[in-house]
Protein backbone atom coordinates (compact mmCIF):
# COMPACT_ATOMS: atom_id res chain seq x y z
CA UNK A 1 0.00 0.00 0.00
CA UNK A 2 1.11 3.50 -0.87
CA UNK A 3 2.27 5.90 2.16
CA UNK A 4 -0.90 8.41 2.49
CA UNK A 5 0.46 11.52 0.15
CA UNK A 6 -1.11 14.18 2.70
CA UNK A 7 1.19 12.42 4.97
CA UNK A 8 4.06 12.61 2.35
CA UNK A 9 3.09 15.94 1.57
CA UNK A 10 2.64 17.69 4.74
CA UNK A 11 5.34 20.83 5.09
CA UNK A 12 7.20 20.10 7.93
CA UNK A 13 10.18 22.56 7.27
CA UNK A 14 7.35 25.33 7.49
CA UNK A 15 5.43 24.06 10.48
CA UNK A 16 5.55 25.26 13.88
CA UNK A 17 7.52 23.12 16.43
CA UNK A 18 5.90 22.28 20.57
CA UNK A 19 7.49 19.21 22.15
CA UNK A 20 5.26 17.60 24.76
CA UNK A 21 6.23 15.16 27.44
CA UNK A 22 3.61 13.16 28.62
CA UNK A 23 3.06 10.38 31.59
CA UNK A 24 0.33 7.60 31.76
CA UNK A 25 -1.53 6.43 34.61
CA UNK A 26 -4.63 3.70 34.78
CA UNK A 27 -7.46 3.08 36.31
CA UNK A 28 -9.12 -0.13 36.83
CA UNK A 29 -11.19 -0.98 33.54
CA UNK A 30 -10.64 2.31 32.46
CA UNK A 31 -8.88 4.10 29.41
CA UNK A 32 -5.85 5.64 30.47
CA UNK A 33 -4.57 8.74 31.16
CA UNK A 34 -2.32 11.12 29.75
CA UNK A 35 -0.78 13.78 31.35
CA UNK A 36 0.69 16.10 28.86
CA UNK A 37 3.35 19.20 29.52
CA UNK A 38 4.74 21.04 27.20
CA UNK A 39 8.40 22.62 27.47
CA UNK A 40 9.92 25.27 25.97
CA UNK A 41 12.58 24.99 23.03
CA UNK A 42 14.92 27.03 21.47
CA UNK A 43 15.70 27.11 17.25
CA UNK A 44 18.48 25.28 17.57
CA UNK A 45 16.10 22.13 18.88
CA UNK A 46 13.38 22.91 17.01
CA UNK A 47 15.47 22.42 13.90
CA UNK A 48 17.02 19.27 15.01
CA UNK A 49 13.70 17.95 15.67
CA UNK A 50 11.95 18.45 12.04
CA UNK A 51 15.22 16.90 10.73
CA UNK A 52 14.82 14.20 12.66
CA UNK A 53 10.89 13.70 11.87
CA UNK A 54 11.94 14.26 8.22
CA UNK A 55 14.23 11.69 8.13
CA UNK A 56 12.26 8.86 9.50
CA UNK A 57 9.09 9.70 7.52
CA UNK A 58 11.46 9.70 4.40
CA UNK A 59 12.52 5.95 5.25
CA UNK A 60 8.81 4.98 5.07
CA UNK A 61 8.07 3.59 1.88
CA UNK A 62 5.36 1.49 2.06
CA UNK A 63 2.27 1.05 4.46
CA UNK A 64 0.66 -1.80 5.20
CA UNK A 65 -2.38 -2.24 7.59
CA UNK A 66 -1.88 -2.88 11.21
CA UNK A 67 -2.60 -6.44 12.23
CA UNK A 68 -1.86 -8.17 15.34
CA UNK A 69 0.35 -10.80 13.84
CA UNK A 70 1.55 -7.92 11.18
CA UNK A 71 5.16 -6.76 10.95
CA UNK A 72 7.41 -4.36 9.38
CA UNK A 73 10.56 -3.98 7.89
CA UNK A 74 12.77 -0.83 8.42
CA UNK A 75 10.97 0.72 4.99
CA UNK A 76 7.65 0.20 5.92
CA UNK A 77 4.86 0.99 8.55
CA UNK A 78 2.01 -0.30 9.78
CA UNK A 79 -1.00 1.73 10.07
CA UNK A 80 -4.38 1.77 11.91
CA UNK A 81 -7.22 4.00 12.16
CA UNK A 82 -6.62 5.90 15.30
CA UNK A 83 -10.06 5.65 16.42
CA UNK A 84 -9.48 2.48 17.16
CA UNK A 85 -7.19 3.42 19.45
CA UNK A 86 -6.42 5.92 22.31
CA UNK A 87 -4.50 8.23 20.03
CA UNK A 88 -7.55 10.90 20.73
CA UNK A 89 -6.85 11.03 24.13
CA UNK A 90 -3.40 11.81 23.80
CA UNK A 91 -3.93 14.53 21.18
CA UNK A 92 -6.49 16.63 22.91
CA UNK A 93 -4.18 16.77 25.70
CA UNK A 94 -1.60 19.10 23.07
CA UNK A 95 -5.11 21.25 21.67
CA UNK A 96 -2.87 24.42 22.77
CA UNK A 97 0.39 25.31 24.32
CA UNK A 98 -1.32 27.55 27.33
CA UNK A 99 0.52 28.76 30.41
CA UNK A 100 -1.36 25.99 32.75
CA UNK A 101 0.08 23.40 30.91
CA UNK A 102 3.54 24.33 30.52
CA UNK A 103 5.87 22.54 32.17
CA UNK A 104 6.99 24.12 35.66
CA UNK A 105 9.99 22.40 36.97
CA UNK A 106 12.07 18.96 36.54
CA UNK A 107 9.62 16.83 38.15
CA UNK A 108 7.48 18.11 35.48
CA UNK A 109 10.11 16.18 33.00
CA UNK A 110 11.70 13.51 34.99
CA UNK A 111 9.98 10.15 34.70
CA UNK A 112 7.85 10.79 31.76
CA UNK A 113 6.99 7.97 29.99
CA UNK A 114 7.18 9.57 26.08
CA UNK A 115 6.96 12.49 24.64
CA UNK A 116 5.74 14.10 21.45
CA UNK A 117 6.59 15.62 18.34
CA UNK A 118 4.10 18.28 17.69
CA UNK A 119 4.27 20.28 14.24
CA UNK A 120 1.45 22.57 12.76
CA UNK A 121 1.42 23.55 9.33
CA UNK A 122 -1.64 25.70 7.98
CA UNK A 123 -4.67 23.25 9.34
CA UNK A 124 -2.65 20.05 9.60
CA UNK A 125 -1.25 18.73 12.47
CA UNK A 126 2.07 15.93 12.55
CA UNK A 127 2.36 14.17 15.75
CA UNK A 128 5.73 11.83 15.65
CA UNK A 129 5.45 10.11 19.40
CA UNK A 130 8.80 8.50 20.64
CA UNK A 131 9.06 6.07 24.15
CA UNK A 132 11.38 8.03 26.59
CA UNK A 133 14.96 6.27 27.52
CA UNK A 134 16.37 6.07 30.61
CA UNK A 135 17.93 9.34 30.85
CA UNK A 136 14.65 10.49 31.94
CA UNK A 137 14.68 8.45 35.11
CA UNK A 138 15.17 10.11 38.41
CA UNK A 139 16.94 6.80 39.58
CA UNK A 140 19.93 7.34 36.50
CA UNK A 141 19.64 11.54 37.74
CA UNK A 142 21.00 9.57 41.48
CA UNK A 143 23.01 7.29 40.08
CA UNK A 144 25.37 8.94 37.40
CA UNK A 145 27.14 11.75 36.97
CA UNK A 146 26.72 13.71 33.95
CA UNK A 147 29.96 14.55 32.20
CA UNK A 148 30.34 16.98 28.71
CA UNK A 149 33.65 16.37 26.49
CA UNK A 150 34.76 20.16 26.23
CA UNK A 151 38.35 21.78 25.46
CA UNK A 152 40.02 18.60 25.89
CA UNK A 153 38.91 17.28 29.08
CA UNK A 154 35.67 16.03 30.81
CA UNK A 155 33.96 18.54 32.54
CA UNK A 156 31.25 18.02 35.19
CA UNK A 157 27.52 18.71 33.59
CA UNK A 158 25.46 20.22 36.50
CA UNK A 159 22.03 21.11 34.63
CA UNK A 160 19.94 17.59 34.11
CA UNK A 161 20.25 16.61 30.65
CA UNK A 162 17.80 14.54 28.69
CA UNK A 163 18.03 12.00 25.48
CA UNK A 164 16.10 13.27 22.36
CA UNK A 165 16.11 10.27 19.99
CA UNK A 166 16.32 11.20 16.62
CA UNK A 167 13.85 8.02 15.63
CA UNK A 168 9.93 8.15 15.87
CA UNK A 169 7.97 5.11 16.68
CA UNK A 170 4.92 6.34 15.39
CA UNK A 171 3.04 8.87 13.99
CA UNK A 172 -0.43 10.10 14.23
CA UNK A 173 -1.84 11.76 11.28
CA UNK A 174 -5.65 12.92 10.61
CA UNK A 175 -7.34 9.82 11.34
CA UNK A 176 -4.38 7.29 10.85
CA UNK A 177 -1.49 5.84 13.27
CA UNK A 178 1.72 5.22 11.62
CA UNK A 179 3.76 3.19 12.94
CA UNK A 180 7.35 2.16 12.98
CA UNK A 181 7.84 0.53 16.03
CA UNK A 182 4.66 -1.21 16.74
CA UNK A 183 5.85 -2.74 20.49
CA UNK A 184 6.27 1.07 21.03
CA UNK A 185 2.91 2.00 19.81
CA UNK A 186 0.89 -0.64 21.85
CA UNK A 187 3.16 0.08 24.77
CA UNK A 188 2.61 3.83 24.59
CA UNK A 189 -1.43 3.41 23.98
CA UNK A 190 -1.63 0.73 26.03
CA UNK A 191 -3.01 -1.57 23.21
CA UNK A 192 -1.54 -4.74 24.80
CA UNK A 193 -4.34 -3.69 27.09
CA UNK A 194 -6.88 -3.54 24.53
CA UNK A 195 -5.41 -7.44 23.57
CA UNK A 196 -6.25 -8.73 26.94
CA UNK A 197 -9.74 -7.51 27.20
CA UNK A 198 -9.85 -9.22 24.26
CA UNK A 199 -9.00 -12.28 25.25
CA UNK A 200 -11.75 -12.05 28.15
CA UNK A 201 -14.52 -11.30 25.74
CA UNK A 202 -13.42 -14.24 23.81
CA UNK A 203 -13.55 -16.70 26.77
CA UNK A 204 -17.09 -15.61 27.07
CA UNK A 205 -18.22 -16.30 23.96
CA UNK A 206 -19.90 -19.82 23.87
CA UNK A 207 -19.04 -20.37 20.10
CA UNK A 208 -15.73 -20.40 21.50
CA UNK A 209 -15.68 -21.55 25.01
CA UNK A 210 -17.98 -24.74 24.32
CA UNK A 211 -15.17 -25.90 22.08
CA UNK A 212 -13.32 -27.15 24.96
CA UNK A 213 -14.02 -29.50 27.95
CA UNK A 214 -12.31 -26.64 29.81
CA UNK A 215 -10.95 -23.65 28.86
CA UNK A 216 -8.85 -23.45 31.75
CA UNK A 217 -5.12 -24.53 30.43
CA UNK A 218 -5.57 -22.07 27.50
CA UNK A 219 -6.13 -19.12 30.02
CA UNK A 220 -2.78 -20.25 32.20
CA UNK A 221 -1.10 -20.53 28.99
CA UNK A 222 -1.73 -17.44 27.68
CA UNK A 223 -1.64 -15.18 30.60
CA UNK A 224 -0.13 -12.09 30.21
CA UNK A 225 2.36 -12.71 27.25
CA UNK A 226 2.32 -10.58 24.71
CA UNK A 227 2.60 -12.65 21.84
CA UNK A 228 -0.01 -15.26 22.99
CA UNK A 229 -2.55 -12.31 23.53
CA UNK A 230 -2.05 -10.87 19.77
CA UNK A 231 -2.66 -14.67 18.20
CA UNK A 232 -5.63 -15.33 20.84
CA UNK A 233 -7.29 -12.00 19.67
CA UNK A 234 -6.22 -12.70 15.71
CA UNK A 235 -8.22 -15.81 16.70
CA UNK A 236 -10.96 -13.92 17.82
CA UNK A 237 -10.82 -11.69 14.38
CA UNK A 238 -10.69 -14.55 12.17
CA UNK A 239 -13.61 -16.66 13.63
CA UNK A 240 -12.86 -19.94 12.25
CA UNK A 241 -13.86 -21.12 15.29
CA UNK A 242 -17.65 -19.72 14.60
CA UNK A 243 -17.18 -21.83 11.37
CA UNK A 244 -18.67 -25.59 11.32
CA UNK A 245 -17.47 -27.11 8.61
CA UNK A 246 -14.09 -25.20 10.00
CA UNK A 247 -14.58 -27.11 13.35
CA UNK A 248 -15.08 -30.59 11.36
CA UNK A 249 -12.48 -30.96 8.96
CA UNK A 250 -10.32 -29.84 12.13
CA UNK A 251 -11.38 -32.71 13.74
CA UNK A 252 -10.94 -35.20 10.66
CA UNK A 253 -7.49 -34.11 9.64
CA UNK A 254 -5.49 -32.49 12.74
CA UNK A 255 -3.27 -35.53 12.74
CA UNK A 256 -2.54 -35.82 9.21
CA UNK A 257 -1.13 -32.41 9.06
CA UNK A 258 0.43 -33.07 12.77
CA UNK A 259 -1.29 -30.93 15.25
CA UNK A 260 -1.18 -32.46 18.84
CA UNK A 261 -5.37 -32.37 19.70
CA UNK A 262 -6.97 -34.58 21.77
CA UNK A 263 -10.82 -34.69 21.36
CA UNK A 264 -13.07 -35.57 23.95
CA UNK A 265 -16.22 -38.37 22.93
CA UNK A 266 -18.35 -34.95 22.59
CA UNK A 267 -15.96 -33.67 19.97
CA UNK A 268 -14.55 -30.84 22.08
CA UNK A 269 -10.93 -29.72 22.53
CA UNK A 270 -8.94 -31.71 25.80
CA UNK A 271 -6.42 -28.55 26.29
CA UNK A 272 -3.21 -29.79 28.08
CA UNK A 273 -0.06 -27.33 28.44
CA UNK A 274 1.42 -29.15 25.35
CA UNK A 275 -1.06 -28.75 23.36
CA UNK A 276 -2.19 -24.94 23.37
CA UNK A 277 0.50 -23.92 20.75
CA UNK A 278 -1.17 -25.86 18.24
CA UNK A 279 -4.61 -25.25 19.58
CA UNK A 280 -3.70 -21.68 18.92
CA UNK A 281 -2.13 -22.63 15.54
CA UNK A 282 -4.82 -24.50 14.38
CA UNK A 283 -7.48 -22.02 15.32
CA UNK A 284 -5.63 -19.12 12.90
CA UNK A 285 -5.23 -21.59 10.46
CA UNK A 286 -1.42 -21.13 10.13
CA UNK A 287 -0.48 -24.76 9.70
CA UNK A 288 -0.42 -24.76 5.89
CA UNK A 289 0.44 -27.36 3.06
CA UNK A 290 1.90 -27.02 -0.42
CA UNK A 291 0.48 -28.73 -2.84
CA UNK A 292 3.92 -28.40 -5.30
CA UNK A 293 6.67 -29.90 -2.31
CA UNK A 294 3.51 -31.77 -0.54
CA UNK A 295 5.66 -30.06 2.83
CA UNK A 296 3.66 -28.97 5.97
CA UNK A 297 4.21 -25.82 6.91
CA UNK A 298 3.75 -22.90 9.54
CA UNK A 299 3.00 -19.57 8.86
CA UNK A 300 3.14 -16.15 10.97
CA UNK A 301 0.61 -14.72 9.31
CA UNK A 302 -1.39 -15.16 6.26
CA UNK A 303 -3.33 -13.25 3.30
CA UNK A 304 -5.98 -15.18 1.41
CA UNK A 305 -5.43 -14.79 -2.30
CA UNK A 306 -8.86 -15.79 -3.41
Amino acid sequence: MAVPQAFTDFDINAATVALWVFKKSFRPGAAPVFTGRWVQTDEALDGALKEAVIQERARILEVNEYGLLAQNNEDSALRIDGLLTHAGLLTAQMAAEIATKKVRNLKDVQNSDFYAIKLVSGDSILYAIRKTDASWKSKKAVNYLTVLFEDDELTLQESPSFSVSRHVDFFIFEDDVLMTNKAAFESVLSYKQAHADDFIALQAEQDFSSLFSSIAPLVTFVGTNKLHLRRVCAIRQKGHYRNAAFMNRLRQTHQQFGLLLVFDAQGRIDPTEESCVDIIRAFLDHRLTSPFSENVYDVPDTTPVH
